[in-house]
């Protein structure tokens, strides 16, 4: 019998450029992360799913599963979730279209009409983006205090008395006083992708365009815009799940008051943990998990298909 002897040195080369032949090399390199991300997000939100059934809660060691009773319970028209859901819906399409029809205009000011001093007026703008949101809503819970808040104070100084208002405890001025400091805060993220959006836009269009006798609203309308829609379906399904998640500056701000009239979904679910309903606060966040990827899904799909239409 023959024996074939093989140098290792040789095999070790072999093995090498097998590997990188079939590209099995990066494989390794995302195990790490894939591990942690199967173990702190996969696994939790399957368990989630599970519990989300069951009437899990801290007043009895015992988990019994439910069926569907969460989820009745969630949308039975007594029960107030439903307010908290038109909230959250509310919160979200306002500040998706104030913060897009604001970023879209300061873009567009700050590439086509403002030059001079340009790059300062958007490192202002933008400034309040990199503040963190606790102190960004500690700072306007102090501003729109309705005794001594420098907003009212400023308005009476002037003698704007009737504009001053009861920003953030009277009901029917409390969530949109939420939505302009957060429209205040994140707007100037928006205007950067906006901005690098515009940039990015050959110029030769806008210089045919002018040679053809479009003027500025004709030259945004029909060059701009289209060539933007990739972008501004990037920052829809960014202000789509911010809002539909957010929590911190409604927390800091109001605490979901006066009355619940700004409470979200996920202040709610923050809540049923901290009563110990553990099951319904794990529905809740089942469903707003499968409405932020059906929504996010649905957005990117309408937005490709203007693109290829």
């Amino acid at each position: 019998m023959n024996i074939i002897y093989i140098n290792p040195a040789n095999l070790t080369t072999f093995i090498q450029q097998l590997i990188m032949r079939n590209k099995v090399y990066p494989f390794y390199f995302v195990i790490g992360a894939l591990v942690l991300y199967l173990l702190f997000f996969v696994v939790p939100s399957l368990m989630g799913f599970f519990y989300a059934f069951t009437n899990w809660n801290s007043y009895s060691s015992d988990v019994n599963f439910v069926g569907l009773e969460n989820f009745e319970l969630i949308f039975s028209a007594g029960q107030g979730y439903l307010h908290y859901i038109a909230n959250t819906i509310v919160f979200t399409v306002v500040t998706i279209i104030v913060k897009t029809v604001i970023a879209l205009a300061l873009a567009v000011l700050l590439t086509r009409g403002v030059r001079r001093l340009a790059p300062l007026y958007r490192m202002i703008i933008y400034l309040p983006a990199v503040l963190p949101m606790l102190a960004v809503s500690l700072i306007f819970r102090s501003i729109l205090n309705p005794a001594t808040g420098l907003l009212n104070t400023g308005l009476h100084t002037i003698g704007l008395d009737f504009l001053a208002q009861k920003w953030l405890v009277d009901p029917s001025w409390a969530m949109p006083s939420v939505i302009g400091v957060d429209t205040w805060k994140g707007v100037g993220y928006l205007m950067v992708i906006m901005i690098a959006g515009i940039e990015a836009i050959p110029s030769e269009y806008f210089e045919a365009a002018a040679i053809d006798g479009a003027n500025s609203w004709k030259s945004f309308r029909h060059i701009m815009l289209p060539q933007l829609t990739p972008v501004l379906a990037v920052t829809t399904v960014l202000n789509l799940l911010y809002g539909l998640k957010v929590f911190d500056i409604i927390f800091v701000l109001t605490n979901g008051g006066p009355g619940h009239a700004t409470d979200t979904v996920y202040t709610i679910i923050f809540d049923e943990f901290s009563k110990g309903r553990y099951g319904v606060a794990t529905a809740l966040s089942s469903l707003l998990f499968l409405a932020m990827i059906g929504l996010g899904y649905l957005v990117i799909r309408v937005m490709n298909r203007d693109i290829e239409g």
